[in-house]
């Protein structure tokens, strides 16, 4: 959703980087180009302007314009006011009795339902016993979706087709409590625009419920009319928070960026694709990064620890260091990968990727091709790919629905991972002529 926002900018920081000292013009030049990718961003004209204030105010200051490294405190200064545009780190608010209540809202198609699924999963994941409730009696698919996605997350959902709304939130939490769940997680009814019954519904669940947490789903495709709506409902509902969905999508960003400072309001979880897994915890600083260019380290290796299986990471750790690594373990690396999230949204965490590869494509199609040619080999191929000859590869292509030269290349690559990993088994550097600290170089220990 950042890339031409961070392709822009990182355009803007590149030829500051190229000034040995900044004068007050060129940080004002700068400026300038900020605020329009920020508009070109879709980002609220009035934020824009806050936000270029605060930046100019500290970057025309003495530290920085006779700094060494003018134009990385001036980033540094970037980095910190986009922090406070975007707002703190907001976690849900602790039930005092339990259960937690925490009551989802939002317009029909704002991905409110599959949200309220993700929440519950999210939760579960922490510890907590989860119900869903289906209160969206005015769309009878809203209910059978919520039921379809609670079975797949394992998850009860409370159900009564016939109650009014106010009753039947009542009645659920009085059942989570019965039955030990602490945490509920209730779909509210949606409309297409905001009006009067919708705001009283809502305001006759709150008073029913006493929640402790109001979460408000906006589409972060919808641009500023997201923000609209976000201050449409803080009008007439007393909002905890945000959950803005579909950041994977190809929308400008701009609606993110500007919510926590329209409404007051913070962000507290992001939508980032469709599977029910697909929802994180808002960190306004790692969203900085992210857009600025500088990666996001600490969500990739929380997304690794969340996926990884610690047996396999001892025994993949073992196999790298006797270097006896094979096809089936190249497979199951693949397969961690791949649950960790689409690659190009992993690629966006590395810092500098985003600028190093802004014109290339990173299909996820790809891991599919060969994982689809590693299953077509047989356990003694993957063993052993030296078998592998000229009638294999046809077959194992034939398989898997690729050529043989995709069967040479995946070969090729697997065959370039034993090389590095036996060079490092064995104390040398992985790249010819590259003398690595610790390393061993042609068999003696590295005295430098």
């Amino acid at each position: 959703m950042f890339d031409a926002l961070t392709a822009s900018l990182g355009d803007v920081f590149a030829r500051l980087r190229g000034k040995g000292r900044l004068a007050e013009s060129d940080v004002d030049a700068a400026l300038r180009e900020v605020r329009l990718a920020l508009l070109q961003a879709d980002v609220n004209v009035n934020v824009v302007k806050t936000f270029q204030a605060r930046v100019r105010v500290r970057a025309v200051g003495a530290d920085v314009l006779k700094s060494l490294t003018p134009a990385q405190q001036v980033i540094k200064i970037v980095h910190e006011e986009l922090v406070a545009t975007l707002g703190e780190l907001a976690p849900l608010a602790r039930a005092e009795t339990p259960p937690l209540v925490v009551l989802m809202v939002g317009l029909q198609g704002s991905g409110k339902t599959t949200s309220a699924a993700k929440l519950a999963r999210h939760l579960k994941a922490k510890g907590k016993r989860p119900l869903l409730v289906a209160a969206d009696l005015r769309r009878p698919a809203a209910i059978d979706q919520l039921e379809t996605l609670g079975a797949s997350i394992d998850v009860p959902v409370f159900v009564d087709r016939g109650a009014r709304a106010t009753r039947l939130c009542r009645a659920a939490i009085k059942h989570a409590r019965a039955e030990g769940l602490n945490a509920v997680v209730i779909d509210t009814a949606g409309r297409l625009q905001i009006d009067g019954e919708l705001m009283n519904e809502l305001a006759a669940l709150r008073k029913a419920t006493d929640p402790d947490e109001v979460l408000l789903v906006v589409d972060a495709m919808t641009g500023q009319e997201a923000v609209n709506v976000a201050q449409g409902f803080l009008d007439y509902a007393d909002l905890s928070g945000l959950v803005m969905t579909k950041l994977d999508g190809d929308a400008r960003g701009g609606a993110a960026i500007s919510a926590r400072e329209v409404t007051g309001k913070p962000i507290k979880f992001v939508g980032i694709g469709e599977g029910l897994d697909d929802l994180d915890v808002f960190h306004p600083d790692r969203m900085a990064s992210r857009i600025l260019g500088m990666g996001d380290v600490l969500s990739l290796i929380e997304k690794a620890e969340a996926t990884y299986d610690e047996e396999q990471a001892v025994v993949a750790a073992e196999k790298l260091r006797t270097a006896s690594f094979d096809l089936e373990d190249f497979l199951e690396q693949f397969q961690q990968l791949r649950k960790m999230g689409p690659l190009q949204q992993l690629v966006t965490m590395l810092p500098g990727a985003g600028q190093a590869l802004r014109d290339v494509e990173v299909d996820d199609r790809d891991l599919g091709r060969v994982e689809a040619i590693i299953r077509s080999m047989t356990p003694a191929e993957r063993r052993n790919p030296k078998v592998i000859n000229g009638s294999r590869k046809r077959r194992i292509a034939a398989g898997s629905g690729t050529r043989p030269q995709d069967v040479n290349a995946v070969l090729k690559q697997f065959s370039e991972a034993q090389k590095m990993m036996k060079a490092i088994a064995g104390g040398r550097s992985p790249i010819p002529g590259l003398d690595l600290p610790g390393m061993r170089q042609g068999g003696k220990r590295n005295k430098r």
